[in-house]
């Protein structure tokens, strides 16, 4: 969700025989895809430590953590990951965000299961990690539908949370609508915002690997189709709105956004 310019591999100008600046990487290269898929794993990791750990850390010091911190928490932390490394990866962290950016034609189906692959990775080592330092279930940490309401009801609203999202996304990395950084904030302070009206419901997840981590750490996947079918519905939702609103995507700034490429 961020874009920059294209660099050269090397600078001509050196010092004591060497580059001053030393190689820099292309971006492009394929050969750098594992710098995206670390950056991936890392962000997603801590996305979910906050996510995921608001609930555990609740759990382990009752009464320390309020609904409303939990829930701004995770806003505040993607809106730090996109500003320090979305140039690298694109920083999704979701996986119905790397469908949605696939479905509209700004990131290569290719490069969609290894994305996802290290997003669900880094989601589990996040609540695994949790666990073993807080001595608390990852069950405390994870999402489910609100006592008294079904599956359903909450698959509906995340699925209405996931088109404002990636709505979100998708709208501040458009060539028409780019922001650049400042998307950041956008995003960020949607997460917050759906998180504050709508967690008592579902818990406002809107990601299928924040949901996911925790699942697996406990082994309990008892509602997960909820937090999967909803987020992947609204991605896909949100993609046939952004083309309803702006046309086609796959324009030059909303690729770089997607990808993570320096291309100014």
């Amino acid at each position: 969700m961020s874009a920059g310019h294209e660099i050269p591999d090397t600078l001509s100008v050196a010092q004591n025989g060497r580059d001053v600046h030393g190689r820099i990487e292309n971006f492009k290269d394929p050969r750098q895809e594992w710098r995206r898929l670390f950056s991936e794993l890392l962000g997603t990791f801590f996305l979910v430590l906050v996510a995921a750990g608001a609930a555990m850390m609740n759990a382990a010091f009752p009464g320390t953590i309020g609904r409303s911190a939990a829930v701004v928490a995770p806003g505040l932390m993607v809106m730090a990951i996109i500003l320090f490394m979305g140039r690298v990866s694109g920083a999704h962290l979701n996986p119905a965000v790397t469908i949605g950016f696939a479905l509209r034609g700004d990131f290569p189906w290719r490069r969609v299961p290894g994305y996802i692959v290290v997003q669900l990775v880094g989601a589990t080592l996040a609540a695994l990690l949790l666990h073993a330092v807080l001595n608390v279930s990852s069950v405390y940490g994870s999402n489910y539908p609100a006592g008294g309401y079904s599956g359903a009801a909450a698959m509906w609203m995340e699925m209405i949370l996931t088109v404002g999202l990636v709505s979100v996304i998708l709208g501040t990395a458009s060539g028409a609508q780019n922001v650049g950084l400042l998307g950041a904030f956008g995003v960020g302070g949607y997460i917050a915002l759906a998180g504050l009206w709508a967690s008592p419901l579902s818990g406002a997840s809107m990601n299928p690997a924040r949901t996911f981590g925790p699942d697996l750490a406990a082994t309990n996947f008892t509602d997960f189709w909820v937090y999967a079918v909803g987020p992947v519905g609204g991605a896909i939702l949100a993609v046939a709105f952004a083309t309803v609103l702006r046309g086609r995507g796959g324009d030059r700034d909303a690729v770089a956004a997607a990808q993570g490429t320096l291309d100014d």
